[in-house]
């Protein structure tokens, strides 16, 4: 049959799941980091999702669709439900989104004016990034331990600008995981250039261990370099090179 029914611009759309809470039907669900249609049959075609994309990727054409099944969508939704109920609970804090940059002028009282943030995007955990985030689309990708920032006073200018950034601890965290992710990333985002900032002390070099079996995994010639931060705040060594 010929009906509305709902369209979503992969090209536009960044992950941020508004659209999946304000479908009551549950026709939308997050997939690879891109919101999409998991059946047209339970999709009415009505739009309630339209005005809740920040990003304008969702339309309505008229097409041929199977038939909306109210039903099928309720059972569907009731099952979704039960399953959250046995799932661990997902921060929406944790959904991808873009920051815009915002202009900093001087301070009323002619105080110095705080530095503005260079950072483009939420959020930077490794863990919880999505692979296909538009903002790693051919960009200049930035692998920090997470101790770094707080130890370089200038790490948002001297390392931040422009990039958009992963952070990970090589200690605490799950180094296989954080193997895999990555591969994703730089599978599926043809990175140009990955520089990776880490501590001087031994267990830190671990960042570099992820880095480079993720960049062995992916089979791509990428530019990287590799920065040691010393726990004084300077920066100790810098040492570039291209792996395949």
């Amino acid at each position: 049959m010929i009906r509305n029914i709902v369209k979503i611009d992969e090209d536009k759309c960044t992950g941020c799941g508004q659209c999946i809470t304000s479908c009551a039907e549950g026709a939308i669900e997050l997939i690879d980091g891109k919101a999409r249609v998991v059946s047209e049959t339970y999709c009415d075609g009505l739009g309630a999702c339209l005005g809740s994309c920040p990003e304008d990727a969702i339309s309505i054409e008229k097409r041929e669709a199977p038939e909306f099944d109210e039903k099928a969508a309720k059972a569907h939704v009731a099952a979704s439900v039960k399953q959250a109920q046995k799932t661990p609970f997902v921060c929406p804090g944790s959904m991808a989104r873009s920051l815009k940059k915002k202009s900093t002028g001087a301070a009323d009282d002619g105080a110095e004016s705080p530095l503005p943030s260079e950072l483009t995007h939420w959020p930077v955990q490794l863990t919880l990034v999505p692979p296909t985030a538009p903002y790693f689309k051919g960009a200049d990708l930035l692998l920090v331990a997470d101790c770094v920032p707080f130890a370089f006073a200038d790490f948002h200018r001297r390392f931040l600008r422009g990039k958009p950034v992963v952070i990970a601890c090589p200690k605490l965290d799950n180094i296989e995981a954080h193997i895999k992710k990555l591969t994703q990333v730089l599978s599926l985002s043809e990175v140009r250039s990955l520089t990776i900032v880490h501590m001087e002390v031994p267990c830190c070099f671990g960042l570099s261990h992820i880095a480079e079996s993720a960049l062995a995994a992916c089979g791509k010639d990428i530019p990287i370099k590799d920065v040691t931060i010393t726990i004084d705040g300077e920066v100790r060594a810098e040492a570039a090179g291209v792996t395949a």
